[in-house]
């Protein structure tokens, strides 16, 4: 253990999964391996691969636990990084509740990683029953305060209960995804849905323009794993997912891209040069990022087997 009481690295790293669910997948091969970068904004010893072949970014043998999700201290840490994240928080939220509320609305939904709930307010409303899963105890307890039923696991949910699963930004975190992926599914009645969205390693600040600042922002100790279409897809069909729909969604607009070029850091969503992101200029720039495949994020929408599935 640490002198905080973490585990070390040495006793986490077997639980990470990663490079073996990658070649299992086959998305990644000792051939084809390259490092992406030999440090990540966080931990200056922790290195980054790339497939060169299949574009996959990856952390190998290394997870930072679950205590660091269950007493929240990385939240402040990212704050101190990019500032407060209630505005993203609730820009994500609405543009979720839009978009995925012929999945929710009369429906039984779980959301796995849920954070502070901002998707399950929302689709309260609408939804037939909503239920949180989330490790952060304090996110827990507050839920629970506001009326909203929150686990610690998804092992307290019953088989065959959920119409739809949603799982927000967190396959990128887990250190064995495929067998979370299996658990979900096993929580979804037959027909139902999941809709995940994960950060895309082909965004275009990464791909296309390569800003270097970018770059080192976003890769993150508790980022395992940057997704592509096909590693996404690929993923979810092998965890016994049918009808498998993968689409790019972009989060931040086009002030947010220049601010990062102009200045190396985030934000400029929220600074002045907001004003150019009006609804016309922002659908037209996320339909030019979809059409280069280079959106900052992928949804995958899913489907449990109607036959229970492998």
């Amino acid at each position: 253990m640490t002198s905080k009481g973490r585990p070390s690295q040495k006793v986490l790293e077997g639980r990470n999964r990663i490079r073996e669910t990658l070649e299992v997948l086959k998305l990644s091969s000792a051939d084809t391996l390259e490092i992406y970068a030999e440090e990540t904004r966080d931990l200056k010893s922790l290195t980054v691969h790339r497939d060169r072949l299949s574009g996959v970014v990856f952390i190998d043998a290394f997870y930072v636990g679950d205590e660091t999700y269950c007493d929240g201290e990385y939240r402040q840490q990212s704050v101190a990084r990019a500032g407060a994240r209630d505005y993203e928080v609730k820009a994500d939220a609405l543009r979720r509740s839009k978009s995925y509320d012929q999945f929710y609305a009369g429906k039984r939904i779980a959301d796995f990683g849920c954070g502070d709930g901002a998707f399950l307010q929302a689709a309260s409303a609408d939804a037939g029953d909503v239920v949180g899963v989330e490790l952060q105890e304090s996110y827990v307890q507050a839920l629970r305060q506001d009326g909203i039923c929150c686990v610690r696991s998804l092992q307290e949910i019953e088989d065959a209960s959920l119409d739809a699963l949603f799982c927000f930004h967190v396959l990128e975190h887990l250190p064995d995804p495929l067998t979370d992926l299996a658990s979900m599914r096993s929580k979804l009645r037959p027909g139902g849905r999941l809709i995940v969205e994960v950060p895309h390693a082909s965004d275009l600040l990464l791909s296309q323009i390569r800003c270097e600042a970018f770059k080192a922002f976003t890769l993150w100790s508790q980022h395992l794993l940057l997704h592509t279409r096909e590693s996404l897809r690929r993923m979810v069909s092998y965890a016994g997912f049918e009808q498998v729909m993968i689409e790019g969604v972009q989060r931040y607009p086009l002030s947010n891209h220049m601010t990062w070029l102009a200045d190396e850091k985030p934000g400029g969503h929220k600074s002045t040069l907001s004003i150019l992101d009006t609804p016309e200029l922002t659908a037209a720039y996320e339909a030019a990022l979809r059409k280069i495949d280079a959106t900052d994020t992928l949804v995958a929408v899913a489907t449990a087997p109607e036959t229970g599935g492998c």
